[in-house]
């Protein structure tokens, strides 16, 4: 019998079997933090039973297959009816329908519900983060909705439900329905207000028939939409239902799915209105005041969604390193190796902490919180968007060849990676509107600064940070052009203080002297050698 010549050695095992929210130190110390006592045993006890559901080997091969077998449009039935449908594998509605069960829907009706949603959030999508899409704009439809009162009543009961029924009926008809949004037009992108959809008045008070189109709207095979059009008194917003309450179908031709870099398992496509039935939501003319609660708190998903890659491309690779031998030893003993990793640990333990301390603002809902959030959200969506995609390449390259193949799932991480930082508005836009609440709204600045104050004095390089922050805010010359800087100033000094506060002297050390004091190079692994980088790095290890 010749020799075998293929037996493998040296490679890591599955990253599977294991809790994803147990594993996750940072996130559980988060829910501890933002929680009332009395919420918290409850509350671990569903965000394991998530976290082990999302690290199974079943729920894992659920996201390959979503991600593998994309959403398939039906224009026509057999017969040549038009009925524009959308075909998805089982997998993604195993996905979805898990993640609607498991409250990430329902957050606005329950004590500490954002957190507690948040957290889930984080968890969850890192199975399938497509899916997440559909759950978001669930979640954020709901104070939209609450500017008018008898269309909240209407439908906040099932959109807040734990049931998840994939079937085109009247909502009247079910227990749980999911929302869409669409804002986007080809002729204006983010300047919605160049929107041309007219909405002409009909008989009925408060209902419109729309005309027009939109250029990106997410998941249409939803319930209903939140969309923006043209009034005669002005840019609008309205209610969108897909099935009408007779049981016959609106007007919603999907012309297009959108063929993406990533998000692939959830379908995005570009529709067509004509003289579609649709009920205002809010005064005529206020479209964009009436939406932008949605809007927010998409945003603060984004931040959530981009938390939950970082995590899972740093639990991979810490993972890899774990097992991996080169040169005499493991790779997550070699010093480099080591300053990769914890570099890469700090970068998403700073997104996680920022991103709870969001939603527990959200859970708070005082004026101070708010006026908060006001500043806090657009900044942090700003930055750790945009640390995602680098996070992602490092970590892929930590995995060396067995990250740049299919199976590793790496490729998937880090072609999901620039879509939080596109959605809702990218990078210019977000920057615009943090210089529009630091020029028209002063509490917003009083309640961040009131909330990065609370850790001055514990760290000198935070404090000088804090300081040339305050000097360039000082400075309004040419504001604009260097916005982008301003606000990634902010949004570090944010993290920074919040580390601060509560991560471990490790932690924070490595954060405020890379971050916030300059010793640091322009990729990542360029930590002061001297810090305590072994702790940082076990800090983050996932234990399967």
């Amino acid at each position: 019998m010749p020799a075998s010549t293929h037996t493998v050695t040296n490679q890591a095992p599955p990253l599977v079997g294991y809790d994803v929210f147990a594993a996750d130190r940072a996130l559980g110390e988060a829910v501890v933090r933002h929680l009332d006592p009395e919420l918290l045993e409850g509350a671990r006890e569903e965000l394991s039973a998530l976290g082990r559901t999302t690290g199974s080997a079943q729920v894992q091969e659920w996201g390959a297959l979503a991600n593998e077998n994309p959403p398939k449009l039906r224009t026509h039935d057999r017969y040549g009816n038009r009925i524009d449908e959308v075909d998805f594998h089982p997998s993604w509605h195993r996905l979805l329908g898990k993640g609607v069960s498991a409250g990430l829907t329902s957050a606005w009706t329950r004590p500490g519900g954002h957190v507690r949603r948040a957290a889930g959030f984080v968890v969850w999508t890192q199975a399938e983060a497509g899916n997440g899409c559909p759950l978001s704009m669930t979640h954020a439809a709901v104070p939209a909705l609450r500017t008018d009162p008898a269309l909240a009543a209407e439908w906040e009961p099932r959109l807040t439900a734990t049931v998840y029924d994939q079937e085109l009926r009247p909502a009247a008809q079910k227990a749980g329905v999911l929302f869409g949004m669409g804002m986007t037009e080809k002729q204006g992108g983010s300047d919605v207000r160049a929107n041309t959809t007219e909405a002409r008045p009909l008989a009925e008070d408060g209902t419109y028939a729309l005309t027009g189109h939109k250029w990106f709207c997410s998941a249409p095979m939803s319930d209903g939409f939140l969309v923006l059009a043209q009034a005669p008194g002005g840019l609008t917003c309205f209610l969108v239902p897909r099935v009408l309450a007779d049981g016959t179908r609106n007007v919603f031709r999907i012309q297009q799915l959108k063929d993406k870099l990533g998000n692939r398992s959830n379908a995005s496509s570009e529709v067509e209105f004509d003289g579609t039935w649709a009920r205002r939501v809010g005064e005529e003319g206020r479209g964009v005041r009436t939406i932008i609660g949605m809007v927010a708190a998409t945003r603060l998903d984004c931040v959530l969604g981009s938390a939950s890659l970082m995590r899972q491309a740093v639990a991979q690779a810490i993972h890899h390193c774990t097992y991996r031998e080169a040169f005499g030893g493991r790779l997550v003993d070699k010093p480099l190796m080591r300053n990769v990793l914890a570099d890469l640990a700090l970068e998403s333990e700073a997104a996680t902490t920022l991103a709870m301390r969001l939603a527990a603002a959200y859970d708070d809902g005082s004026e101070q919180e708010r006026a908060f959030l006001r500043l806090a959200v657009p900044a942090a969506k700003y930055w750790v968007t945009k640390r995602c995609t680098p996070v992602a390449v490092e970590a892929l390259e930590c995995l060396g060849g067995n990250g740049y193949v299919e199976e590793s799932g790496m490729p998937r991480l880090l072609r999901e990676s620039p879509l939080n930082s596109i959605w809702e508005g990218a990078g210019n836009v977000q920057a615009l509107d943090v210089l529009r609440a630091l020029q028209r709204e002063p509490g917003a600045l009083d309640a961040y600064l009131r909330e990065v104050g609370r850790a001055r004095g514990a760290d000198h390089r935070l404090d000088g940070a804090i300081k040339n922050l305050l000097t360039e805010l000082a400075d309004l010359d040419g504001i604009e052009a260097r916005a982008r800087r301003l606000v990634e100033r902010i949004a570090l000094v944010l993290q920074g203080s919040l580390l601060v506060r509560y991560a471990p002297p490790e932690v924070a050390d490595a954060f405020c002297a890379s971050r916030l004091g300059g010793d640091w190079g322009a990729g990542f692994g360029t930590l002061p050698h001297s810090l305590d980088l072994a702790t940082v790095v076990e800090r983050a290890r996932p234990v399967a």
